[in-house]
């Protein structure tokens, strides 16, 4: 059986990363069996990243690339209706969600207004975790930052760009139903990974309230929510 390799839950979420939770929804939406593991250390991973999968003995890591394998080697239909227009769309999603990522986890880790929320809600969860280690873990993450560019940023540039990639999506999802219609695709997953580790975290960073403002978004998140939970 698939075992997927992940970052720990976190406030209801399966996933407190957003690719990891994706590939997780990903994987419940087109109803592939899998065990999930969750890692804090991310070492091993193919990469040095989370997540990855080990499927039939072979390791394959980065969350499109374990996507891809899943619907070639399990011929899921999930996607197989989509549109060439449709597809562009969620390439272009895609990778803004990629931008996402980075302003999320300023938020978590870089800015000093909400990384003691962050890190009192993650050792709540995880009491093995002691505030050292979070903090070796944000100094590491502060490095990471530099070195991409987000971590020169001051916070209101660093929000502007999240708050823009929200705008987008808050347009391209609807109030009712799935992006592409009435069943959910994989591009809702890709959403859902990343807006359920903003909505559902206790955090008031200014992506949580752009996201609680928007029926839509909280709407779409809470059906996904459901779908892959349960609850």
């Amino acid at each position: 059986m698939l075992t997927l390799y992940s970052y720990p839950e976190l406030c209801g979420v399966a996933d407190n990363n957003g690719y990891g939770l994706k590939v997780y929804a990903f994987l419940k939406l087109a109803g592939v069996p899998f065990v999930h593991e969750h890692l804090f250390d991310a070492s091993a991973a193919p990469r040095g990243q989370l997540p990855y999968i080990v499927d039939d003995g072979e390791t394959i890591g980065d969350s499109e690339t374990i996507i891809a394998h899943a619907i070639a080697k399990y011929r899921l239909t999930i996607d197989a209706k989509l549109s060439p227009e449709q597809r562009r769309t969620n390439h272009l999603v895609t990778r803004m969600l990629d931008d996402l990522y980075w302003v999320m986890s300023y938020s978590r880790w870089k800015d000093e207004r909400y990384y003691p929320a962050f890190r009192d809600a993650f050792i709540a969860q995880h009491k093995q975790i002691d505030a050292a280690g979070l903090d070796k873990a944000k100094a590491y993450n502060a490095q990471r930052y530099h070195f991409q560019g987000i971590g020169r940023y001051t916070p209101e540039q660093a929000y502007a760009r999240g708050l823009a990639d929200l705008q987008v999506l808050a347009e391209i999802v609807p109030a009712t139903g799935f992006v592409h219609g009435d069943a959910p695709t994989g591009i809702d997953a890709g959403i859902y990974g990343f807006v359920a580790n903003i909505y559902f975290l206790p955090i008031p960073t200014p992506l949580k309230a752009f996201v609680d403002a928007h029926g839509n978004l909280v709407a779409h998140c809470e059906r996904i929510h459901t779908a892959v939970s349960g609850s």
